[in-house]
């Protein structure tokens, strides 16, 4: 017989992989002002509705190798990766959180991170479909959850928002040229009501840190000049994942190194 506890996690990647599909159509639809109800998924090409039995995550596509049932037209990748991105998230998010209450207000906030870095990748924005629903939905589940609790929802939400805020209106002020986007100030606000306002330093650090990382690195490949767009989203959206997984463990470490110590 099963582990119970193996069945559970089991449960919890297969119900990721599910949301992950239902994911897909709001990457496909919001970038567009689509409803993410009606009409039902379909072939953008030969406008085939796909069938039940087409639309099962990861298998579908693999069963189909990829293709269309209706004209053949190849599958995005995209698709099978944003399901098992989705169901991995959710898998760890069960592991860390077990079957709590914050283990769901964790699966939400990260579906929504895989929604937004998806649609920020290819379209650089960030919807507010997603964004202020999300600071709402942050702050209300703090009153029924130990951590982060309201007031350091309500602080992080300030904080985060009013930091890129600063720097949006600093780099202005100084360039004359927009460098942020007012979705990476709801975006990182919205961090700061489901994570506390403790999230917030970090998510800028490591956030900031990968961003010029690989972003240069991008710059030196293609050869361009450092006027070459790189959204942002996806690398907050990484930071607050790290932090969520690893925050408390990487702050311990980085204290130890520069020789803090009995910090709580």
């Amino acid at each position: 017989m099963l582990n119970p506890e193996l069945l559970v996690a089991l449960f919890a990647l297969l119900f990721g992989l599910v949301i992950g599909s239902f994911l897909n159509v709001c990457i496909c639809r919001l970038p567009r002002d689509e409803s993410i109800v009606s009409p039902p998924s379909h072939c953008p090409v030969c406008a085939y509705q796909i069938r039940w039995y087409d639309n099962i995550p990861l298998a579908s596509y693999l069963l189909l190798r990829g293709k269309c049932r209706g004209c053949g037209t190849h599958i995005s990748l995209q698709y099978p990766l944003v399901e098992l991105l989705n169901g991995l998230l959710t898998l760890a998010v069960f592991l860390r959180f077990g079957l709590s209450l914050t283990g769901i207000a964790m699966v939400f906030f990260c579906s929504a991170l895989v929604v937004i870095t998806f649609i920020d990748l290819e379209h650089q924005i960030i919807p507010d479909e997603i964004s202020l629903p999300g600071i709402v939905i942050g702050f209300i589940l703090s009153f029924f959850l130990t951590e982060p609790g309201w007031l350091n929802s309500l602080i992080g939400l300030l904080l985060g928002g009013g930091s890129l805020l600063v720097v949006a209106w600093t780099y202005h002020r100084l360039t004359g040229n927009e460098g942020m986007g007012g979705g990476d100030i709801k975006l990182l606000a919205m961090m700061g009501a489901f994570l506390g306002w403790k999230a917030v330093p970090f998510i800028l650090f490591t956030s900031s840190l990968s961003g010029s990382v690989i972003g240069l690195s991008l710059m030196m490949v293609q050869r361009k000049d450092g006027k070459l767009a790189i959204p942002f989203g996806p690398y907050l959206a990484l930071g607050a994942l790290l932090y969520l997984f690893y925050g408390k463990l990487l702050i311990g470490w980085y204290l130890g190194l520069s020789g803090f110590s009995g910090v709580q």
